[in-house]
């Protein structure tokens, strides 16, 4: 069993200063098996719930599984892509986050519904950074199984997947991932992203 001792945090080397939380969040791969109560997991929705969202429609949905449940955490797990089940099942929790496709207001295509479900989950990420908690999310999903599983209607779209938990040892993972796990974290430089009034290719 792995340990649930709290491991080393990789923080961000940023070039100003920003939000612990900010500087904290990121995504291991490596999970201890300690579980998740149902108050911290609802408290982590209801960070979810309250993202903003194209008038307010919340297009957010959420399917869990609790490793508790084995059933039901091993029907979701097989809506991952193999590699990623290769590591995500070490997570207590697993999700399957879709987004609904049309405004509840008058039945047209959403087309932000993807942005308002990232900024939700963000929600939830930051949440789960305060308590100590890390959220993996991940694009190597299954879709068309999950909707055969789940039997979702076009009205939803399953768009992707993410993990919970408490971080676990490095060890635990191969050694290519071991080397991921514990690399520094880099980014874009600014200049790279912000572009002063005009735009560049």
């Amino acid at each position: 069993m792995q340990s649930t001792e709290e491991q080393p945090v990789k923080l961000a080397n940023t070039e100003y200063p920003i939000h612990e939380l900010l500087q904290k969040r990121w995504s291991p791969r490596a999970f201890s098996e300690k579980l998740i109560d149902t108050q911290m997991l609802n408290q982590l929705f209801e960070a979810a719930r309250w993202a903003p969202s194209s008038y307010n429609e919340q297009p957010w949905r959420f399917i869990v599984a609790r490793k508790e449940d084995q059933e039901a955490y091993k029907q979701l797990a097989s809506v991952m892509n193999e590699f990623n089940q290769s590591w995500a099942t070490d997570a207590p929790v697993l999700v399957l986050a879709l987004t609904k496709t049309t405004f509840d207001l008058d039945g047209r295509d959403n087309p932000h519904a993807g942005h308002d479900l990232g900024q939700a989950i963000a929600h939830l990420t930051f949440e789960a950074t305060k308590n100590n908690l890390y959220v993996h999310q991940m694009a190597g999903i299954l879709p068309e199984k999950a909707r055969e599983l789940y039997n979702i209607s076009d009205d939803y779209k399953p768009m992707t997947m993410f993990a919970i938990g408490y971080k676990g040892q490095p060890e635990s993972l191969n050694d290519k991932m071991q080397k991921q796990e514990t690399s520094p974290r880099i980014r874009k430089d600014l200049d790279e992203i912000i572009f002063d009034g005009e735009w560049e290719e």
